[in-house]
């Protein structure tokens, strides 16, 4: 089956109101056709099911060296935000009134208005998303080829960290350790790295790296509410640098980040990790950035600050904005050296099907 995708082509079968109504069998036809203009190696795998959040897609897998991608189909949305839908509920306000009045911001308005993505009505294309980020700064490498490094420090730092107990340790912006069962994973860093650079070198690849506009679709669905299931926080998650905030007593009420004697540990996974009603799977850590671009070209950094306000001792409302938000936007990333970011940016690999002659 040969389909031509164009760019005003919105509502053909790869739009998600058309998706929705194919029948799986239908799905899977168009999918497997499209695979010989995919980049060598990327291949189909099956159809899955996605849902959270109360929004649900059947949709197909794929996978490219050991990663995987999903299908997202394209739509015409509103993205950004600028008030309301539904509001907060009263746990929300007053936590969120409490923690920024402590900081002299009297309007919570107008405060989360200026952390957020402008109001905008776009279209997005069809594509191919790689469900996981990766590190752009960090390169998982052997043991011999770190050991080829000029490190004074490598090969002793690493027989340490073997007879240690540690999970992980890294010298700064040089590499860091992580145990593995009785594996020890080694990643370099790559102080070399351009921005320029790494797009070419991707698009060579047949890959292109998102787009605002891209990461907030595929982040929110479209959605017009401050996070993606709703305009009020969930105290119910687990959330990387504080644990379950259910077990955790007072962290509401707490200003700063909690104690790590006080955090109970289980297997359940981090909930902003999880994958979504895409199968996307985002960071859910305010301390890292997902690299995106704009309409230029320029970067733009979603997905975190930093860090900056959990440090700042904001608490895990306002502290977690930056991941949990779907339209925040630090506009204190423009500060930062290129490589303080690449420290903390990922990025994920994209496929539009626009752009492939089908």
């Amino acid at each position: 089956m040969r389909i031509q995708v164009k760019v005003d082509e919105y509502m053909g079968p790869l739009n998600r109101d058309a998706w929705k109504g194919l029948s799986a069998q239908e799905k899977e036809e168009l999918l497997r056709g499209m695979v010989s203009y995919f980049p060598t190696g990327l291949k189909y795998e099956e159809m899955e099911t996605f849902e959270r959040f109360g929004q649900r897609i059947e949709t197909g897998v794929f996978s490219y060296d050991e990663q995987r991608f999903v299908f997202v189909p394209g739509d015409r949305v509103t993205l950004g935000w600028d008030r309301w839908q539904d509001g907060m509920n009263e746990e929300t306000s007053t936590d969120l009134l409490e923690t920024v009045s402590e900081y002299g911001v009297e309007d919570v308005d107008s405060f989360l208005s200026s952390q957020m993505s402008p109001v905008r009505e776009v279209h997005i294309a069809p594509m191919l998303v790689e469900c996981r980020n990766h590190s752009l700064g960090w390169i998982e490498v052997t043991e011999a080829e770190a050991m080829a490094q000029e490190s004074s420090y490598f090969a002793e730092e690493l027989e340490k960290f073997k007879l240690s107990d540690l999970s992980q340790y890294e010298l700064h912006q040089e590499f860091r350790l992580v145990r593995q069962g009785e594996t020890v994973q080694i990643f370099w860093f790559n102080e070399d790295l351009t921005l320029e650079y790494f797009i070419e070198e991707e698009a060579k690849a047949g890959f292109g790296l998102l787009t605002e506009d891209e990461w907030e679709y595929l982040y929110g669905g479209g959605c017009r509410t401050l996070f993606p299931w709703g305009d009020s926080f969930d105290y119910t998650m687990k959330l990387k640098h504080f644990g379950s905030l259910e077990e955790v007593e007072g962290i509401v009420d707490e200003s700063a980040e909690p104690d790590p004697s006080l955090v109970v540990e289980n297997d359940r996974p981090y909930d902003l990790e999880l994958p979504n009603f895409f199968g996307v799977q985002f960071a859910g850590d305010p301390y890292n950035y997902e690299l995106t671009l704009d309409a230029s070209g320029n970067m733009m950094l979603k997905g975190g600050d930093g860090g900056a306000m959990i440090c700042g001792g904001m608490g895990p409302l306002v502290g977690f904005l930056p991941a949990a938000a779907v339209y925040y936007r630090d506009g204190n990333a423009g500060e930062l050296d290129w490589e303080d970011m690449i420290d903390y940016m990922n990025y994920r690999r994209v496929i539009r099907l626009n752009d492939l002659a089908l």
